[in-house]
């Protein structure tokens, strides 16, 4: 019997004291908190939480605009990074943003994150410019697209992303199911 994994679900206002922590431990130059409040009243937003043992240990959000949907933000909890936990948050919003229409998505990425760069070409995402000295260290983003992620053979590599960490085999909750459920 595999490790159950943690559901994911969508973000609320209870949660964004949390993610603003996980935020600060993720990042130099972090979200305030009351970003996080602006971004769940904004139309287009979709953001999601991991949650175990009641705590928030991962999240993400994207921005919709026409077909496009932009990732805008991604976290794991330091100690548990490379458990499936970002894997799990990516295909949520997939999910949510392909439930909304859209075909293609985008994102930046630091020029140094090598390792969410792999997580993200998993996807389909692939490099298609840079920006220079986006972040406030001056360092470059990479600008990275997955296209057509609406047609059949990008879906069935969502499928198959679904759960290739902890508890591979079970079927990832859709956003606002609980994880267990059929």
């Amino acid at each position: 019997m595999g490790v159950k994994t943690p559901p994911v679900r969508a973000m609320t206002p209870a949660d964004i004291a949390a993610v603003a922590e996980l935020e600060a431990e993720s990042f130099a130059d972090p979200w305030p908190l009351a970003f996080f409040f602006e971004e769940l009243s904004l139309p287009g937003r979709e953001y999601v939480v991991v949650e175990d043992g009641g705590r928030i240990v991962g999240y993400g959000g994207i921005m919709l605009i026409d077909r496009d949907a932009h990732v805008m933000t991604i976290a794991v909890r330091p100690e548990r990074r490379r458990q499936g936990l970002g894997t799990q948050v990516m295909v949520a919003l997939f999910d949510a943003a392909l439930e909304r229409g859209a075909r293609h998505l985008t994102l930046e990425v630091r020029a140094s994150n090598h390792g969410a760069a792999t997580l993200y070409e998993r996807f389909g995402f692939a490099a298609a410019g840079r920006r220079p000295r986006y972040y406030q260290d001056e360092e470059d983003a990479i600008i990275m697209w997955a296209l057509d992620v609406d047609r059949p053979e990008a879906r069935r590599r969502l499928d198959a992303m679904r759960w290739d960490g902890p508890g591979a085999g079970q079927a990832p909750p859709r956003l606002g199911e609980e994880a267990g459920r059929s």
